[in-house]
C-alpha cells in the first residue's frame, strides 16, 4: 500500500521529530524517502545551505532505516532504503502538495509545529493546508513528545480506529491493516471505537410506571448504547478477519470530547481517522472531529480522506 513516502522539513528541530518515525517506517516497509524543503524566493541565496541540509537528513535516514532493517530480520539482499533530499522554492503547503502529487508520494509524514525562527514555516498552518487538500494520507507526529518511546514499544501496536458508522470513515481499515504488519511486528491490538449522541429522555417521567427515574435513565442509555454498537459487531469481524486482534468499544457522548478522553486514558501508538466522513443524519461531522481530535491528543495520528 505505501511505496514512497515524503517528509516536509522547515530545518527547525522540532520538525525533526519525524526523523523516528521515518527511519522506522522506511526500514519496516521498505519505503523510499524524500525529504523535501521549502524555503522563500528571498533566500535563493541560500540554496547551497538549504541543499546540504536535506541531503544530510536523507544521508541520515538512509543509515538509520537500513539499520531497522537488519533489525526486523529484512531478507538479506533485499531492496535498499532509498533517501533523497528535494528543494523547492515558494508557499511550503502548495509545493508540498503538488510534489506528492506529482511524484506518486502514498504517504506524507509531518510534525504538527515545526517553526523556530522567522525564516522557518508556521508549520502549525502549513499542515492544516496540507490536511485539507491532501488526496494522499498524512501521518502527523506532535513535537514535543518523545516518540522513541513510542516507537520502543513498537513491537507492540496499539492503534486506536474510531468510527461513525459511514463506509467512508470504515475505509481507514485497509490503512490499519497494512501499518499493523510491519515487518518487525510482534502483536497488533485494534480498538474500534464509535461515539454516539446520549438519548434524549423527556424529564416527565410519569411516577407510577415499574422503574423507578434512575431505572428508567439506566434502560435508556443501555438501549443506545446497544444500539450504537450493532454496526461495530460486522466491523470487529472484518478487523479478525485481517488476522489482528480486535475489540470494540461503545461511548455516548460529544464525539471529539469522548475520542479525546479516550485516547488520553488508553495510550495508543497510532490514532487513524478519516478526515471526512459523515453521510446521512446521525454520523460525525468529521472533519470538525479530526480538527478537536488532533489538537486534543498527544498520541500521533493518521488522517485519511476517503476517496
Amino acid at each position: 500500500m505505501y511505496k514512497r513516502m515524503l517528509v516536509p522539513l522547515d530545518g527547525s528541530k522540532l520538525a525533526e521529530v519525524v526523523f523516528t518515525y521515518a527511519k522506522e517506517l522506511a526500514g519496516r516497509l521498505d519505503l523510499d524517502v524524500i525529504l523535501l524543503h521549502v524555503y522563500g524566493p528571498e533566500e535563493s541565496g541560500l540554496a547551497p545551505m538549504h541543499r546540504a541540509y536535506v541531503e544530510q537528513a536523507a544521508e541520515i535516514i538512509r543509515q538509520e532505516s537500513a539499520e531497522v532493517q537488519r533489525r526486523t530480520g529484512a531478507p538479506a539482499g533485499g531492496k535498499p532504503i532509498e533517501a533523497k533530499g528535494e528543494l523547492a522554492v515558494g508557499d511550503p503547503a502548495e509545493e508540498i502538495l503538488s510534489y506528492a502529487e506529482k511524484n506518486d508520494i502514498d504517504l506524507i509524514l509531518m510534525a504538527t509545529h515545526g517553526r523556530s525562527g522567522v525564516r522557518r514555516w508556521v508549520m502549525g498552518s502549513v499542515v492544516d493546508k496540507v490536511l485539507r487538500a491532501s488526496k494522499v494520507p498524512v501521518w502527523l507526529v506532535r513535537a514535543g513528545v518523545s516518540q522513541e518511546v513510542i516507537y520502543d514499544q513498537w513491537p507492540r501496536i496499539n492503534v486506536l480506529v474510531p468510527l461513525d458508522g459511514s463506509e467512508l470513515a470504515a475505509s481507514v481499515l485497509p490503512h490499519a491493516e497494512a501499518l499493523a504488519k510491519q515487518r518487525g511486528t510482534e502483536r497488533v491490538d485494534v480498538v474500534i471505537l464509535r461515539v454516539c449522541e446520549p438519548p434524549v429522555i423527556p424529564s416527565d417521567y410519569p411516577s407510577d410506571l415499574p422503574l423507578n427515574w434512575e431505572e428508567h435513565v439506566q434502560q435508556e442509555t443501555a438501549k443506545s448504547e446497544r444500539a450504537c454498537g450493532l454496526y461495530l459487531d460486522g466491523v470487529e469481524e472484518l478487523v479478525k478477519a485481517l488476522g489482528l486482534n480486535v475489540r470494540s468499544e461503545v461511548l455516548l457522548g460529544n464525539p471529539a470530547e469522548e475520542i479525546i478522553n479516550y485516547a488520553n486514558k488508553n495510550p495508543f501508538n497510532l490514532i487513524i481517522l478519516s478526515t471526512h466522513g459523515r453521510s446521512g443524519a446521525g454520523r460525525w461531522a468529521y472533519g470538525s472531529v479530526a480538527d478537536k481530535v488532533l489538537q486534543g491528543v498527544s498520541s500521533p495520528i493518521l488522517l485519511i480522506r476517503p476517496s
